[in-house]
């Protein structure tokens, strides 16, 4: 308030911390680099059991993930949404894949995520995208992007 000198002690800021699961070595290590330098507290997994414990332990801002990890057919990815949106629902989950169908993105969404990109994206988009999400109130079906 104007005029009325608050003594209370200032939070400091939290540096947000992001978590990027992909298979692909370069994905993960280009995010991570883009990232940290936007003031970003980055984690990084190749493997979904490697993920999994890190979502079990961190509370992240914001989780990038592809959905098909490895060799895999299957739609590992989907494991992690659920874990996510169960632990931490107010974690943003942004799917970035090269495997989009509309029904694996609908699967995504109904597991909780809240963005979804195809393969390739540029890394400034992906980044407007995590901003966006950040940047919103809360978790709500209308905020739910795609691209």
């Amino acid at each position: 308030m104007l005029g009325i000198k608050d003594d209370s002690p200032q939070e400091e800021p939290r540096i947000p911390r992001l978590l990027v699961v992909d298979d692909e070595e370069s994905i993960c290590f280009s995010m991570s680099e883009y990232f940290s330098l936007h003031g970003f507290e980055v984690d990084t997994a190749r493997e979904i059991d490697e993920a999994e414990k890190l979502v079990e332990s961190t509370d992240y801002r914001v989780i990038i993930q592809d959905l098909r990890l490895g060799t895999t057919r299957n739609p590992d990815g989907l494991n992690i949404i659920r874990l996510a949106h169960e632990r931490h629902p107010e974690t943003r989950i942004v799917v970035l894949t090269a495997y989009g169908s509309t029904e694996m993105e609908d699967e995504a969404r109904r597991c909780g995520a809240d963005a979804f990109l195809r393969k390739p994206k540029p890394l400034s988009q992906v980044a407007q995208v995590v901003q966006g999400l950040i940047e919103s109130p809360a978790k709500q079906p209308s905020n739910q992007l795609s691209l």
